[in-house]
């Protein structure tokens, strides 16, 4: 039986990635810091199904006693800090977590374990402020923001340990994948969230935005800037891509997308269609939200994955969007049932 280490195991990724691995037949073991654990997280059913062991990424102690406990055959390094618009005022958390984490992760890959196989958790966002349209693994990274440099970091570090050690570590150029687990300070979970608002004729809603106020508010859902584009595709589809880059005989990295373009207005359009309703109605764009340097259009090109990695996506945006909103419908329904 193969034996899987995931880092950030509680993240909409990693839990996603868990009941795959456990599909598959593996033992699967998650590194996660206590506090973490013992909420409510996107991992919590799988308690009884998987190791626990308790550590932050920020300790190169707490990694290599992970590695020595679990000794896995397979590694996949999903933690970071992942709020791209929330690292300008988290810029040193993120750049310790998020680059400086997985160089502690491969250090001790190369004293612990140097056969396993690691997967690397890379962005689009590396991209940045690009002009080129779509982006393969070629494309040159221009970051735009704190959590895309810290990215950029970690991700070339991949390559100077990939050669300099021998070491197997794929990474995933992974575009934005959402799904119904994804926390709400994600603003497709966000316009999900407004949908099922409106359809439940919640007016102002009891969850919060970055600015400490009712994401839905006096029937209106407040979003920054409509018009930015970007390929979303949905995260189940995403995490068995990373399962295929450490099946391949050689380490390698690989962007991974639908290679399809949507605005933020698009999804407005799909979310609120779907509770049969009109977007313009419920939203609102507030200079407020809107971030200080924004990443420009960015569209994978992901023929590398398809043809080396005989991957495709399976859900459709629309389909995605629909999953998320009729979550949202049934958590809000709980939160209405609780109050009375």
């Amino acid at each position: 039986m193969k034996r899987a280490l995931i880092t950030g195991i509680t993240g909409q990724d990693g839990s996603f990635l868990a009941e795959f691995l456990l599909e598959q037949g593996y033992e699967v073991f998650g590194l996660v810091r206590r506090e973490s654990w013992y909420r409510p997280n996107n991992a919590s059913h799988l308690a009884d199904k998987v190791h626990i062991l308790f550590g932050d990424m920020s300790e190169g102690i707490d990694i290599s006693s992970a590695l020595q406990d679990a000794k896995p055959d397979e590694i996949y390094n999903l933690a970071s800090q992942s709020r791209p618009g929330e690292s300008w005022a988290r810029a040193p958390e993120t750049l310790m977590i998020n680059g400086m984490g997985a160089i502690r992760l491969f250090e001790g890959v190369r004293h612990a374990c140097p056969k396993a196989r690691v997967y690397h958790a890379s962005s689009s966002e590396m991209f940045g402020r690009t002009n080129i349209i779509p982006q393969n693994e070629d494309t040159p990274f221009n970051p735009a923001n704190p959590y895309a440099a810290a990215k950029v970091y970690a991700h070339q570090m991949v390559r100077i340990y990939r050669e300099s050690y021998g070491l197997f570590i794929s990474s995933g150029i992974l575009f934005n994948h959402e799904s119904e687990r994804r926390p709400l300070h994600f603003v497709t979970q966000k316009i999900a969230y407004g949908a099922a608002c409106a359809k439940l004729g919640v007016l102002n809603s009891l969850d919060l935005n970055e600015c400490g106020h009712p994401i839905v508010s006096e029937g209106k859902l407040a979003l920054g800037n409509l018009e930015i584009s970007r390929d979303w595709g949905y995260a189940v589809d995403f995490v068995k891509a990373m399962w295929l880059m450490l099946q391949q005989e050689q380490p390698d990295d690989f962007v991974v997308g639908t290679g399809e373009l949507h605005t933020l207005r698009q999804l407005c359009q799909f979310a609120y269609e779907h509770v049969g309703l009109g977007w313009q109605d419920h939203v609102v764009s507030d200079p407020a939200l809107v971030r200080p340097l924004e990443t420009s259009q960015t569209l994978a090109d992901a023929s590398k994955a398809r043809h080396v990695l005989n991957w495709q996506p399976t859900v459709t945006f629309e389909q995605m969007v629909g999953k998320m909103v009729d979550a949202q419908i049934v958590r809000i329904e709980l939160q209405l049932r609780d109050r009375k």
